[in-house]
Order: structure tokens, then C-alpha cells, then sequence
């Protein structure tokens, strides 16, 4: 459907709905919990990177891929969670046309980032358990900068046509966008004019970034797997094993809901609860469950956090 005289027509602002079915009163108290998993996002995330920053020793790669990833997931989380918070407790639905594109690139393009810094860690632990003596050679300081660096451009270069591919459409039907956020299939499904474009382009950089990074972090774990058995000590498996957890962990966090998020939404009709659940899995959960998971895990880090209580407590 195009608009009568060929004029691209866009909307002042869009309506958040939060989450479909809930009342108002329901919405202001789930603003509570959710303002403390931003807190303890924010805190646990910044609690990694200064503890990697101020200690020498966690100055190697595995550390500061974290680092980054901890990053990532800062700016991630205040992207979403304060709007989110913002709409729960005052019941303001309305977001500006242009702040809800730029909000749909931020998501899209740091949890691309995000992806790459996964797939990154997943290297660095395929060197070094199947290529111990490599590692130091392989993953250097720079190196890893020049890692960084890609994950940050690909992220960019990716998603930044999308808010253009957006704003060629019109949007003359409804302007209510059934998440808490802005994500592009949403937005696009709002459009009144062809969205030929806009599917296929989302579907190849779904695929060609998520999905290839899925992939390669697979296979690095067949490797890292197979490695593992071929050791003659159990203890050495185990304990050469056990160094992949937290990623296994933050993988799984991040992939489950993107993988099914991306599967409900391919299939098209209507949102429903369950895609904005799953929504809310895969952007809100993994701020807050990789510095528990690598605080826990990590002894560096968790040695370092106690360290900083026991001194605060003085």
C-alpha cells in the first residue's frame, strides 16, 4: 500500500506498549526489580572493567575480551533499561521517531558487537587449550586491539543502513510498537509501503553476522572438546575444561534467546507475549548474569571484589 501521492509519511513518535496484557498497576511495581537489574548491571560491569584496568596480571587476552564484553554490556543495558524503567513507572508510552531508530541501531549494533567479542573468547580459548604454546604469540596486545576494533566496525558498518531503510518507508497504519524498546522487525511491521528491502537485508545480516558467529563458536568447542578427551589425565581435562564455563555460560545467555527470538519472528503473525518475553530475555539477562557468572568463576576477580568489601567494611 503506498501513500495516495507518493510522499513518505512519518510518525512524530511511536507508543511503547511494555509487556502486552499487563495492566498499569502491574507495570509501576515491575519497575522495582528492573531498576535493580540495572543497578547491578551497571555495578558488576563496572566493577570488571576497573578490577581489569588497575590489575596488571589480568592483562592478558581472556581478560580483556571480558573487559570489552563488560562494555558492551554497559552501554547496552542504559540504552534499554531507563526507558524501559521510564514507561513502567510513569505510564509515558511515546518515544520521538528518530530516538526509537537511534535506540534500534544502538540494540542492533552493540549486540553485533557483542557477538564478535563472544566468537573472540571462543579463539582465545580454542589457542589456548588446543595450542598452549602459540597462545602468547598468537593473541598479543595488539592484536587484540585489532580485534576490538573489528567487532566495533563490523558491528557499525553492519546496522548503520537500517535507520535509512527505516525512513524510506511510511508509516500510516498503527504507531504502537509492542515491546518496551525499538526493534527493526517492529518498526518495519508498522509500515504501510514495501518492506522488501528491509526483510532481506535484516535477514542477511542476521545471518551473515549472528549466524556465522554462532557457527564458528560451535566449531571451536568441537575442537576444544576434542582436545580436551585426547589429554591422558582426567584432572587436566577437567580443569582445562573448566576454564570455558563462564563462556559457555555467557554464549548460551546470549545465543538461546537470540536464536529463538529470531525463529518466532521469521514466522510471522502477530507479537505476542512470547516474542516480547524473549525479548526481554535476550537484551535484559546477559548485562546482568556475565559478571555474576565471571565474578563467580573468575578467582582473580572475585578475590579482588572481596578485597574491596573487606576494605570498604574498615
Amino acid at each position: 500500500m503506498a501513500t495516495p501521492n507518493g510522499t513518505v509519511v512519518h510518525p512524530a513518535y511511536f507508543l511503547l506498549v511494555g509487556i502486552p496484557g499487563l495492566g498499569p498497576n502491574t507495570h509501576f511495581w515491575l519497575a522495582f526489580p528492573l531498576c535493580f537489574m540495572y543497578a547491578l548491571a551497571t555495578l558488576g560491569n563496572l566493577a570488571i572493567v576497573f578490577i581489569i584496568r588497575i590489575e596488571r596480571r589480568l592483562h592478558e587476552p581472556m581478560y580483556l575480551f571480558l573487559a570489552m564484553l563488560s562494555t558492551i554490556d554497559l552501554v547496552l543495558s542504559s540504552v534499554t533499561m531507563p526507558k524501559m524503567a521510564s514507561l513502567f513507572l510513569t505510564g509515558i508510552q511515546e518515544i520521538e521517531f528518530n530516538v526509537c531508530l537511534a535506540q534500534m541501531f544502538l540494540i542492533h549494533a552493540l549486540s553485533a558487537m557483542e557477538s564478535a567479542v563472544l566468537l573472540a573468547m571462543a579463539f582465545d580459548r580454542f589457542v589456548a587449550i588446543c595450542h598452549p604454546l602459540r597462545h602468547a604469540s598468537v593473541l598479543t596486545g595488539p592484536t587484540v586491539a585489532k580485534i576490538g576494533l573489528a567487532a566495533l566496525t563490523r558491528g557499525f558498518a553492519f546496522f548503520f543502513p537500517l535507520p535509512f531503510i527505516l525512513k524510506r518507508l511510511s508509516y500510516c497504519r498503527t504507531h504502537t510498537v509492542t515491546h518496551s524498546f525499538c526493534l527493526h522487525q517492529d518498526i518495519m511491521k508498522l509500515s504501510c509501503t514495501d518492506t522488501t528491502v528491509n526483510v532481506v537485508y535484516g535477514l542477511f545480516i542476521i545471518l551473515s553476522v549472528m549466524g556465522v558467529d554462532s557457527l564458528l563458536i560451535g566449531f571451536s568447542y568441537i575442537l576444544i572438546l576434542r582436545a580436551v578427551l585426547e589429554l591422558s589425565s582426567r584432572g587436566a581435562a577437567l580443569k582445562a575444561f573448566n576454564t570455558c564455563i563462564s563462556h559457555l555460560c555467557a554464549v548460551l545467555v546470549f545465543y538461546v534467546p537470540l536464536i529463538g527470538l529470531s525463529v518466532v519472528h521469521r514466522l510471522g503473525g502477530p507479537t505476542s507475549l512470547l516474542h516480547v518475553m524473549m525479548a526481554n530475555v535476550y537484551l535484559l539477562l546477559p548485562p546482568v548474569v556475565n559478571p555474576i557468572v565471571y565474578g563467580a568463576k573468575t578467582k582473580e576477580i572475585r578475590s579482588r571484589v572481596l578485597h574491596m568489601f573487606s576494605q570498604g567494611g574498615r
